[in-house]
């Protein structure tokens, strides 16, 4: 297995970092229709962050509540064709905040250049045009979605991502500064998303040399994070935990994610969980798959006196459990990784529902 992928074009790490997007942005501000579309994470509407934005006459911002729902194709589709039809084509596209605002900038810098609904793109490379420029600031660490190929979309019909090199972000910031305000629950939820990653790229057919040794150092920094003698929030973890994640990302990039993953999407397909919840979720029940990495999780849990409710499943209808199992099932490419090319004849739609059964 050989992957040939484009890395992110260029980095800026350190405190304080955000202060650079201005002249970064001065560089590209001539091209298109010559202004910068903003998304921002609602969350900031109103704070301090939003009036650090370097926002020039003709700049377009749109603060977006991301708590209810996942990035969605309508949601994509939506916002390009309101812009175009009001504004123009933007110079670039600035994503401000979590693992989903990363995948709706990546996603609607794509769409800006390639015509039609977003569903027409969900898969690999299905992409036609490369998009316009796109540069991602991450508030909250672990998704990975600042270095990954891949923007994930909840569609009519599936959850999958718009996937090819055009989706990687052209430049990224990556300030810890801006994740002082995460709370400790969605911190350790979004992290275990980095460490989960790690465990499934790892645990499958494959894994690499290469893959590995972003996995073992990223894996390294989250035992410190969530297990060491100074754990805990604060500013040298906040920093290793915004590496972990970019190189948690890298890893699954040359290696693949698994069955936890595949889970995932069922329960946010179906049931509306956001990802890095899901996974937590799902990944505490995988111990006959990921033993030691599943009672590593529930060490770093308890340690941090997070919760994760058990029994969820009692609630849920036959119908769903089925809905759910079908939309694992139809992600081949991590059932391969971590069950081996044969998966079909060892996992079913019942071999998944069954799995749905434990939470």
């Amino acid at each position: 297995m050989h992957k040939n992928f484009k890395n992110i074009g260029k980095v800026v790490f350190g405190r304080g970092s955000f202060s650079m997007l201005e002249s970064i942005l001065e560089e590209r501000r001539n091209e298109n229709n010559r202004f910068f579309l903003y998304v921002v994470d609602d969350f900031f509407n109103g704070k301090d962050l939003a009036t650090r934005l370097p926002v020039k006459n003709g700049d377009v911002v749109r603060f977006i509540d991301v708590d209810p729902h996942e990035p969605t194709t309508e949601q994509i589709d939506e916002l390009r064709d309101t812009v175009l039809k009001e504004h123009g084509l933007p110079a670039g596209v600035i994503g401000i905040g979590g693992g989903s605002i990363m995948d709706i900038a990546k996603a609607v810098s794509l769409m800006f250049t390639n015509e039609g609904s977003s569903t027409l793109y969900q898969g690999l490379n299905l992409v036609k045009k490369p998009g316009i420029y796109h540069l991602g600031i991450p508030t909250i660490s672990g998704t990975g979605a600042e270095v990954s190929m891949t923007a994930v979309l909840t569609g009519p019909e599936k959850k999958l991502g718009l996937k090819c090199d055009w989706t990687v972000f052209d430049q990224v910031i990556l300030d810890a500064e801006l994740t002082v305000t995460v709370p400790v629950d969605k911190w350790l939820y979004t992290g275990m998303d980095t460490y989960i990653h790690c465990i499934e790229s790892e645990q499958g057919t494959l894994n690499n040399a290469y893959s590995h040794a972003y996995a073992e150092q990223a894996l390294k920094l989250c035992r410190e994070i969530y297990l060491g003698e100074n754990a805990g929030q604060n500013p040298e973890n906040d920093d290793k935990l915004m590496v972990a994640s970019m190189m948690g990302g890298l890893s699954l990039t040359y290696s693949e994610v698994g069955v936890c993953h595949a889970l995932s999407y069922g329960l946010s397909k179906i049931l509306g969980e956001k990802h890095c919840y899901a996974n937590c979720l799902a990944f505490q029940h995988l111990e006959d798959y990921y033993g030691e990495g599943v009672r590593e999780l529930k060490q770093m849990l308890t340690r941090h006196n997070v919760t994760l409710p058990t029994g969820l499943a009692k609630t849920w209808t036959d119908e769903q459990i089925t809905a759910m199992a079908h939309v694992a099932y139809n992600l081949p490419h991590m059932w391969n990784h971590a069950i081996g090319p044969d998966w079909k004849e060892k996992v079913t739609i019942k071999t998944i529902e069954d799995l749905y059964r434990r939470m």
